[in-house]
């Protein structure tokens, strides 16, 4: 078990590092009053100490937290890094130094000294580890505490490092370290499924009997359980209506299981939606719940249910909205959690605590600004678009030289120029040429640069071919009065270029910059206009007086004020393209693949109805919401951070005083005096830059209504009368003079030589005020000093600017931040979500100045939140009968929870448990409604179902934790048989590991007692995709390793073609993925991956497993130069890259290998399987290997198939894999096992597998199957056995031979699937595996098709993928064979016979005389086995009960 208490930090370290560390200080050594408490106590002390650190909904989620177990993946991903060290021996904690480790305190000193004399490279520290926040520089040594917190040898430790850290000595993280023990889960959901069997193995007679009672309506002569009840009713006829009740319910009681009439079944929904909304409001989920957990043995009882006319109509009228305001049809099942939708599909308990945790942030935010009941919903809907991932810059300025205008040119006079031209068919690849400016290119040059040249001959290229490219171009060049053309040549070409342009044409004058060639300097200039103008006067072009040098310097001008990077650069429709994309070579590609890509935006565009004929496609363009006036990346980028002002009173004593120093918005933009964006300026302002700041600001001001201006004062120095001045004079005008008269003053106080006097003397203010300036406090400005350090965190003289609680800051001594800059922050505050908070806060009618706040710090809240999908309003028509509605505790924060569901679904099973936890965890404004579906026609469920979630740790009586979660089912009826399934989350694997009775076969009248299983999570799952960046396909056979830096192949996968596919089997902890070495690792090498944790472009990829989510990581990858040509799949001689797992050495021996793979599920067909394998060792001398999927078997097989192995020598392997979550669910046992038997047969097995036989388990085999495995497919990647057509009576049962198959199949035969040989190289080579998946996802869809999945499908696809028909005696079955041919048999095998539907067990002995030898002689090796086993444990417990005595 990991201890609560590292879990507990873990949860508050996701609030920050610095509250991490705080908690730690608090609890240091809490473990000692783990010995004088009781476990809750201890547990109730730890609650306490986070509480310090937490709000009360926080502290809520934390139980929660420790009752699903969240954290403790983040714990055991530390202890899975620690073993990587390796710990030293009987360490409970350690330090690790570059490398060295110690076990005590004392040495820390020495380590540090010796890596003075010795260069270690620094350790690897992950994204999630927690650093002390010391001094941090990156050159100092990094030392590594691996201890259990709260732990004396913690403390001892952490105390000497805390202290050498905050003296900048070295850099301290702390990994958790402890002995791992196992502990049980919850968050994952069990279910026992009543087994639809047409080979029923229970007696059915009993239930017809008592059926015909049920229906006999009010013949009471039966008797029930005893009771006579037509003599009761006669003696006691004022008793009538209860006798009735009693004995319906006796029938329920004892009859839950019998089979239902199909018109009973049809209003089953709307019943059980009657009886939910008929009870308490209170104890209507646990009604739901039970009603969907054990619906098999509640569908009786619903049948007598009665539903009322306005509860149907209500449910329909809302169906019929939902479905067309949300695409919800009746029977969906849909969560919301303040408007997010939640797809349960993909969503467990862990990633819901998580989006909890999320908005608890949000909602306590709103709630501590007095922003409540429906309200909150309004400001938590607001569509906040903060981040826009590119932005572009408004093209429309008359700096801007375009060469070509598409629109009015007369070379393209011919073109069309509708809109709905783009709406027309073309060939793929195919620029359309329409008469608009649909695509704008725009060059910004600077002449003297060779690269110049380049761009300008592309420029040329692409209007020369008429591609339909409206071309711009700005020349930087030098903006100075004093020179000219001949003194400077970028000067030059300029007034040369306009001369051309003026005289000529633009297109001529850009030719002439081709054929100056070579570098520029001003005599290349006047010699070419020399040569090709010999007419112009130089003097009158290039001179001082020239008439040509109109517009020089807007160029310049326009580039510094756009902000833009270094020349040359391209923008396309505005959106600068990457200093990596201006390589003319490679920019041509690029510019008409940004032409291919906006048309598709364009076409939408007028297919919505947004660009409409009428409109300039530019002004379209540029109207966008992303299109910026200016370029700064400080303002642009997409790591923003944000005051928060939502702290309890108290916390924030500075701010209070900091909102008088706003200066009122000198005009402001509303009537109703709200400001929407209130800007601070921090700075020193006796310091130049400071002032230029403010300066800055206030001019800003002045320009653009509707900011308000805060100046926060950080002197460079310790704050002094003397140092103060001029801030205290600022100040002291706004205390006293009205809102212009302020601002004007404030800019005279700025100019250089107003500062002169004021130091001088101060002059200029009226008496009143001087009075004032005097009084004001040094003190706070010594508050706002602070308020800079701790909370802006800045060092004292920083600058920074504040936009509506957006941090801007840091900026450089040099940096200037002008005035376009404010009007770009205003622009992108107002556009993120100040606006609409506006018009939000506007409603609430409040003063203007606490508006003015407020929408202040609403907007704050809001634009730090991260980004979720859009919030949807779910609402219903009607909800007086058919929407459970249960309402939040007043004036607490509380989320809003909307339900859609349909309570017999398999939904409902889950999420009924859901919300009584969710309940209980938070305060839960919850609405349910009921999405009952009509006219059922069978039963809805099939199955009892247990979710296992807690809201909090339990304890029993005596104050110990419980064990733990586990799902128990009491009180099920017990005449059926039952199969158990477990529905854990996406990346779970999860597999029995001890459980005595047979899982897939569960009849509880033959089980005395109780039926227990243990389940172990074995591996969390590492899912990705892969790409090849060059051709953009998934490499097929790729292969991946993962591992750990001493043991670098632990787990390995392939590459499936189906959407570039893989997963590893993975465990908590801090992995590195590679290429297999071989030939994945000769031909390719990784070049990008997101979703790790190591950059982008590392070359090994680290990847952090550290919670119960799914982690899905993209990796791209590329061929070496040297093997472009090279195929992965291909026929390679040498034996080098196989994938070696089959433990052998020469190739000539992999070759002989029989490889057989089988699957088994259950106890019987586990003894079949057994049998099976002994017949086949007993027919060949090859040396064997089965391979056995893990998935399905009992812990009992597993257990005894290494004595076999042992008895009989052959080897074993279990392969397993997770259904991808891509790919189509089965939710029956029997559909899913038949899935893996066909589906993932190219990833299931190493590369170097080249061959393997399907055997099915309840087959005898009487040949040596290497004939089989040697026979030639002809080409086909699969050989399977045709049914056969020889015993005449059963014509009738042989489906095939009629309807779809008979025409899909044509002269083909149908074939069996439970024999075949696969040529596994020629089935990946052909990409059989995934063409497979894919028909399977296109036909799986509809419930009605591929009823015998695993045989459908390859004789579905016998057209795309080829079956090589075996010869029939490879199979013979007693169903579809003569007796005749059974003396030829290869292999027998044992079908169902739709006949006479024979047991299995009894048609085995009967057909098979060998079957009952082979039976026992297994038994009897069993029976060694077991008794082998009880031996040795009696041996044990003498010996251990002994060694207590010694103690």
């Amino acid at each position: 078990m990991t201890p609560f208490l590292l879990e507990t930090s873990e949860f508050i370290g996701e609030d920050g590092n610095e509250k991490f560390w705080q908690f730690v200080d608090t609890v240091k050594e809490l473990t000692v009053y783990k010995q004088g408490e009781s476990v809750r106590s201890y547990y109730n002390l730890i609650i306490k100490k986070a509480g310090q650190f937490l709000t009360d909904l926080q502290a809520h989620l934390l139980r929660f937290a420790l009752a699903l177990r969240s954290y403790s993946p983040a714990i055991h991903s530390s202890q899975q890094i620690a073993s990587d060290e390796p710990p030293p021996e009987g360490c409970s904690a350690f330090v690790s130094i570059h490398g060295q480790q110690s076990c005590s305190t004392k040495d820390i000193k020495k380590l540090l000294k010796h890596l003075l004399d010795v260069c270690r490279s620094k350790p690897y520290l992950y994204k999630n580890d927690h650093t002390y926040p010391g001094v941090n520089k990156s050159d100092l040594p990094v030392v590594i505490l691996y201890a259990e917190i709260g732990t004396k040898k913690f403390s001892s430790f952490h105390k000497v490092l805390t202290e050498k850290a905050e003296e900048g000595k070295l850099v301290y993280v702390l990994r958790h370290f402890l002995a791992p023990a196992k502990m049980l889960l919850s968050g994952y959901g069990v279910e026992l499924a009543v087994k639809s069997t047409e080979y029923k193995a229970v007696d059915d007679t009993k239930v017809k009997g008592q059926l015909s009672g049920t229906n006999a309506g009010e013949d009471d002569n039966d008797e029930v359980q005893g009771f006579l009840f037509r003599t009761l009713k006669k003696s006691h006829p004022e008793l009538q209506e209860q006798l009735t009740e009693l004995r319906k319910h006796l029938l329920e009681s004892t009859n839950d299981m019998a089979p239902l009439k199909v018109w009973e079944m049809q209003d089953l929904s709307f019943q059980a939606a009657a009886r939910i909304m008929s009870v308490p409001k209170f104890d209507s989920l646990k009604v739901m719940k039970d009603l969907s957990q054990n619906f098999p043995s509640r569908a009786r009882s619903l049948t007598r249910v009665a539903v009322t006319l306005e509860m149907r109509k209500e449910i329909e009228e809302n169906q019929k909205y939902l479905s067309e305001s949300l695409g919800v049809h009746p029977g969906d099942g849909e969560l919301f959690v303040n408007g997010l939708h939640i797809d349960l599909d993909t969503h467990n308990p862990f990633s819901i605590l998580e989006i909890l945790r999320g908005e608890a942030k949000i909602l306590e935010g709103l709630h501590n600004l007095e922003i409540k009941g429906e309200h909150q919903g309004k400001f938590l809907s607001l569509p906040v678009n903060t981040v826009d991932d590119s932005y572009t810059l408004d093209i429309r300025h008359p700096a801007i030289m375009w060469m070509n205008d598409i629109e009015n040119d007369h070379i393209y006079q011919n073109w069309p120029s509708s809109l709905q031209e783009l709406l027309r068919a073309t060939f793929p690849g195919v620029i359309r040429q329409i008469r608009r400016n649909f695509f704008n290119l725009v060059l910004f040059l600077d002449p003297l640069q060779e690269e110049s040249v380049e761009l300008l001959k592309l420029a040329e290229l692409f209007y020369k071919h008429k591609i339909p490219l409206r071309i711009g171009l700005v020349f930087v060049v030098n903006p100075r009065d004093d020179i000219d053309g001949f003194s400077d040549a970028g000067v030059g070409f300029y007034r040369l270029l306009n001369y051309i342009a003026d005289e000529y044409d633009v297109p001529q004058a850009l030719y002439s910059k081709m054929d100056v060639g070579g570098t520029l300097s001003a005599g290349t200039i006047s010699a070419y206009l020399k040569r090709k103008y010999p007419k112009a006067n130089p003097e009158n072009i290039l001179g001082a007086e020239s008439e040509y040098d109109y517009k020089r310097k807007d160029g310049a001008l326009f580039y510094k004020k756009s902000g833009l990077d270094a020349l040359p650069l391209a923008l396309f429709n505005g959106i600068p393209l990457n200093p990596d994309e201006m390589d003319p070579e490679e920019l041509e590609t690029i510019i008409l693949q940004r032409i291919m890509d906006s048309t598709t935006a364009f076409q939408r565009a007028v297919f919505v109805g947004q660009l409409t004929e009428g409109l300039d496609v530019v002004d379209y363009l540029m109207e966008q919401p992303n299109v910026v006036p200016r370029m700064n990346p400080l303002i642009l980028s997409t790591d923003r951070k944000y005051l928060d002002f939502t702290g309890r009173p108290g916390e924030w004593s500075t701010l209070c005083c900091l909102y008088k120093t706003f200066f009122p918005s000198s005009s402001s933009s509303d009537e109703d005096g709200m400001t929407a964006v209130s800007i601070w300026i921090v700075g020193d302002f006796e310091k130049v830059p400071g002032r230029k700041l403010l300066l800055n600001a206030l001019k800003h001001q002045r320009a653009s209504p509707g900011v308000r201006l805060g100046v926060i004062d950080n002197p460079s120095g310790k704050p002094s009368e003397d140092n103060t001045v001029l801030y205290r004079a600022v100040w002291a005008s706004l205390l006293t003079q009205k809102n212009k008269a302020a601002a004007e003053f404030v800019q005279k106080l700025l100019k250089e030589e107003s500062i002169q006097l004021l130091h001088a003397a101060v002059c200029g203010i009226p008496p009143l005020s001087f009075k004032k300036f005097n009084t004001l406090e040094v003190d706070f400005i010594r508050s706002q000093q602070l308020f800079c350090q701790d909370v802006l965190k800045l060092i004292p003289g920083q600058r920074a600017v504040i936009s509506n609680g957006r941090i801007i800051g840091l900026l450089e001594e040099q940096e200037e931040f002008t005035e376009e800059d404010f009007h770009l922050l205003q622009k992108i505050t107002l556009r993120g979500s100040a606006e609409k908070v506006k018009a939000q806060v506007k409603q609430m009618g409040m003063k203007a100045k606490h508006a003015s706040d407020l929408l202040m710090k609403v907007d704050a809240l809001l634009a730090a939140a991260p980004k979720r999908e859009v919030r949807r309003d779910v609402h219903f028509i009607k909800d007086t009968h058919s929407v459970l509605h249960l309402s939040q505790r007043e004036n607490e924060v509380f989320y809003d929870v909307v339900v859609i569901v349909d309570p017999l679904t398999r939904e409902a099973q889950k999420i009924s448990q859901l919300l009584i936890v969710l309940s209980q965890v938070a305060n839960v404004k919850l609405q349910v409604f009921m999405n009952c579906k009509a006219k059922l026609s069978e039963l809805p469920l099939k199955s009892f179902y247990r979710y296992v979630l807690d809201p909090d740790v339990t304890f029993l009586a005596n104050e110990t934790v419980s064990p733990g979660p586990v799902a128990r089912f009491m009180d099920l009826p017990e005449s059926p048989l039952l199969t158990l399934n477990m529905i854990t989350p996406e990346s779970w694997m999860v597999q029995a590991v001890s459980s005595p009775y047979d899982l897939d076969n569960i009849h509880l009248q033959e089980v005395n007692g109780v039926v227990t299983a243990e389940f172990e999570l074995e591996h969390l799952l590492l899912e990705g995709h892969c790409f090849d960046l060059s051709t953009g396909q998934p490499p097929r056979g790729l292969q991946f390793t993962l591992g750990m830096s001493r043991d670098p192949l632990m787990y390995d996968t392939i590459v499936m073609a189906n959407l570039g596919y893989f997963q590893l089997k993975a465990n908590p902890g801090a992995w590195i993925l590679r290429l297999r070495k071989g030939r994945s690792e000769e031909i390719y090498q990784i070049l990008t991956h997101d979703g790790t944790d190591s950059p982008a472009d590392a070359g090994d990829v680290i990847v952090v497993l550290n919670s119960f989510h799914s982690k899905i990581i993209k990796v791209r990858v590329q061929k070496k130069a040297e093997k472009i040509g090279e195929d992965l799949l291909s026929e390679t001689t040498e034996g080098k890259g196989i994938w070696d797992s089959l433990k052998d050495d020469g190739q000539k021996k992999k070759e002989d290998d029989l490889n057989i793979f089988s699957v088994a599920s259950g106890h019987l067909y586990e003894r079949f399987l057994r049998i099976m394998m002994v017949s086949v060792l007993r027919h060949t001398k090859t040396p064997v290997k089965f391979w056995f999927l893990k998935n399905y078997l009992s812990p009992s097989f597993k257990e005894t198939i290494s004595h076999m192995a042992e008895k009989y020598s052959f080897q074993y392997e279990l392969v397993q894999y997770k259904w991808p979550r891509w790919l189509h669910q089965q939710t029956e046992k029997q559909r899913i096992i038949w899935g893996y038997k066909i589906l993932f047969l190219d990833v299931l097995f190493p590369l170097a597998v080249d061959k393997i036989i399907f055997v099915d388990a309840d087959q005898i085999v009487r040949a040596d199957l290497k004939e089989l495995r040697d026979l030639d497919l002809e080409g086909a990647p699969y050989g399977y056995t045709p049914f056969c057509d020889s015993r005449r009576e059963m014509e009738g049962y042989r489906f095939w031979k009629s309807g779809y198959w008979a025409s899909h199949l044509g002269h083909r035969k149908y074939h069996i699937s439970a024999l075949y040989v696969v040529d596994l190289k020629k089935f990946r080579k052909i990409a059989a595996g995934d063409r497979l998946r894919g028909q399977y996802q296109a036909l799986s869809q509809d419930p009605n098709s591929l009823s015998n999945l695993d045989q459908d499908l390859p004789n579905n696809m016998i057209h795309q993928v080829a079956i090589k028909s075996l010869p029939q005696e490879w199979l013979w079955c007693e169903t579809w064979c003569d007796d005749s041919s059974k003396q030829t048999a290869k292999t027998i095998d044992l079908c169902n016979n739709p006949k006479t539907k024979e047991p299995k067990l009894t048609a085995a002995a009967r057909i098979v005389p060998e079957w009952v030898e082979y039976d026992s002689e297994i038994k009897e090796l069993l029976r060694k086995v077991q008794k082998q086993e009880e031996m040795a444990a009696q041996r044990q417990r003498p010996s251990s009960s002994s060694a207590k005595g010694k103690e």
